[in-house]
C-alpha cells in the first residue's frame, strides 16, 4: 500500500487542538471552559478586565467634620454626595456605600419622627398678664340678645 494514500484517508491533525482556559483554581483544579482571549474563558478574561476591588479604607478623615453633624436632611444630603463622589472614584466599594446609605436613611427617618414628637406635644400657653373676664358685671350682651317680651 502506498503511504500517502493511507494518510489522505485519515482525519487531518488539527493545527492546533481547543486550548483551556489557563486559570487554576485554590485547590490546583483548571478551568475546563475553551480560552478565548490571553488564554483565558470568557469567564476569567471578564474577571481580568474588572478593574481592582476597591479596598475599604479608613475614610473618616473624608467625613470627619459631617459624622458628629448629621442633623438635617441637607447634612445628610452632603453625606450621601460626598459619598456618591467616593463610590464614583472607587475609593469605597459599593456594598459598604449601600450599608452607609442605608443608616443615613435610618437616620433621615429618625428627624422626621423627632418633629412629629415635637409637634403633638400640647402646646401649653401662659395666661398671665391676660385680662380675665369679669364675671360680677352683668352680661349684657346675653340680655342684648334676648327679644323683649311686651306686656299683652
Amino acid at each position: 500500500m502506498n503511504p500517502q494514500v493511507l494518510s489522505s484517508n485519515a482525519p487531518a491533525p488539527l493545527a492546533k487542538a481547543d486550548p483551556k482556559c489557563r486559570h487554576v483554581t485554590i485547590s490546583g483544579r483548571q478551568c475546563r471552559l475553551r480560552a478565548i482571549r490571553s488564554g483565558l474563558c470568557f469567564r476569567h478574561a471578564a474577571l481580568q478586565l474588572q478593574s481592582a476591588q476597591p479596598v475599604d479604607v479608613d475614610l473618616s478623615a473624608d467625613f470627619l467634620g459631617q459624622l458628629d453633624d448629621l442633623q438635617s436632611a441637607e447634612q445628610i444630603n452632603q453625606f450621601l454626595a460626598k459619598l456618591l463622589i467616593l463610590v464614583v472614584q472607587n475609593r469605597i466599594s459599593a456594598r459598604r456605600a449601600a450599608v452607609l446609605t442605608y443608616i443615613t436613611n435610618q437616620l433621615l427617618h429618625s428627624l422626621v419622627a423627632i418633629k412629629r414628637e415635637i409637634d403633638s406635644q400640647p402646646v401649653e400657653i401662659d395666661w398671665t398678664g391676660w385680662p380675665e373676664p369679669n364675671h360680677r358685671q352683668p352680661d349684657t350682651l346675653a340680655r342684648a340678645s334676648q327679644p323683649e317680651v311686651s306686656p299683652a
